[in-house]
């Protein structure tokens, strides 16, 4: 390398040239060993490099299909990097995935699912499964166990079956159930998904449990905010609906709470 580096920065006049030696300064040893001495994904301890995220994503099956939603927030630690994400990666006609942690982990290996999926339906002429597409994900992120990523993706969708909801994350952990939330804001989610969840829902009434439980969470978790965005996803395909901001959520959800000037409302003290 340095004296390809030379040859090329010598003229034949021989002037003297800025850089003699071309040098990348590389990670010492084995890639994957640096990593796991000074990267933490989990905040379960001190060390050099430490990822910060929180999102607010869910999905729960209901009687109409799959109801998949997200919040729109990124973050940098304490810093609101946007407010614009898009937390939902349309894999196909019938299959979506939702983006928790890393945004350039999640981002990246939610195309190559994709490519994935459609290399499955050109090679056997129909959509690939929701069991096999969460399957897929889980075994190409298996390989890279312990290498510092950051990943906790929901894959939903219709196939032969009916309904399915598949749980990956970068831990190569793959669940399936009725209900899922994942990120930051996903214990606040939760508490209104299990208060209010039922199989036998309206598409109707499954919209508004899910827009209520994204905006729950982003009120009380402050890496996520932004914009409610929601997919239905039925037999015939998935329908994505308007986006919704969730500041203007705050009022439809409090209606008691009205806004007054501090000076015209003191406060006072009784005396014991």
């Amino acid at each position: 390398m340095n004296s390809i580096a030379n040859e090329l920065t010598e003229n034949k006049t021989g002037e003297l040239k800025l850089y003699k030696e071309l040098e990348f300064e590389l990670v010492p040893g084995d890639n994957l060993s640096f990593v796991q001495q000074v990267a933490d994904v989990k905040s379960e301890r001190n060390a050099l490099i430490k990822a910060a995220h929180g999102t607010t994503t869910l999905a729960f099956k209901f009687r109409e299909g799959v109801l998949v939603a997200t919040d729109s927030r990124a973050t940098m630690g304490n810093v609101i990097a946007s407010q614009e994400v898009k937390k939902v990666i349309e894999i196909n006609d019938r299959l979506l995935g939702t983006m928790a942690g890393g945004a350039a982990d999640c981002s990246y290996w939610g195309r190559v699912l994709g490519m994935e999926c459609r290399l499955y339906q050109l090679r056997n002429k129909k959509l690939i499964s929701v069991a096999a597409a969460s399957k897929i994900l889980a075994n190409v992120v298996y390989r890279y166990k312990g290498s510092g990523l950051s990943m906790g993706m929901m894959v939903a969708g219709w196939d032969d079956k009916g309904p399915g909801l598949y749980y990956v994350d970068s831990d190569a952990q793959r669940l399936t159930n009725d209900l899922f939330s994942v990120g930051s804001g996903s214990t606040f989610a939760y508490g209104v998904l299990d208060a209010h969840y039922k199989y036998d829902m309206s598409l109707e009434e499954a919209k508004d449990l899910a827009r209520r439980a994204i905006y729950h969470a982003t009120h009380r978790d402050a890496y996520s905010g932004g914009i409610v965005r929601m997919y239905w996803v039925h037999k015939d395909g998935w329908v994505a609906y308007p986006l919704e901001d969730v500041s203007e959520l705050y009022y439809q959800y409090h209606p008691e709470i009205e806004i007054t000037n501090a000076a015209d409302s003191p406060l006072t003290v009784n005396a014991a």
